[in-house]
């Protein structure tokens, strides 16, 4: 599995792996979180490799899903964006004085409270 898809797949279970069954949620954290092997998975749950394989699918496709619809991760990113902006306006501020960059900090700041 590459890194992408394991950071990728961490994030989504972040922001909405409650939403999974405990079942569900303890094989996931196994795979993504734990790095256990789908053979040691299914040894410890007494399943085939292939059972843990479409239940890691399947759970996948559940927190796709949830963030097609709700879409929280990317809304967390954007104010993330935004709120860096933000942080490098007010540096520029402090560092020359340029109180005309208040403005853009307000737009912003409407922005991120616009987008919530």
């Amino acid at each position: 599995m590459n890194l992408e898809k394991i950071v990728k797949q961490g994030i989504l279970y972040d922001f909405y792996g409650q939403l999974l069954t405990a079942h569900q949620r303890a094989v996931y954290e196994d795979v993504v979180l734990n790095d256990m092997s789908l053979a040691e998975i299914a040894e410890e749950q007494g399943v085939t490799r292939q059972a843990v394989h479409d239940l890691i699918r399947r759970c996948d496709r559940i927190l796709q899903d949830y963030e097609d619809k709700l879409g929280l991760v990317a809304k967390f990113r954007r104010t993330r964006e935004l709120t860096e902006e933000i942080g490098n306006l007010a540096r520029q501020i402090s560092e020359t004085g340029d109180a005309s960059l208040a403005e853009e900090i307000g737009r912003l700041a409407g922005r991120i409270l616009d987008e919530g």
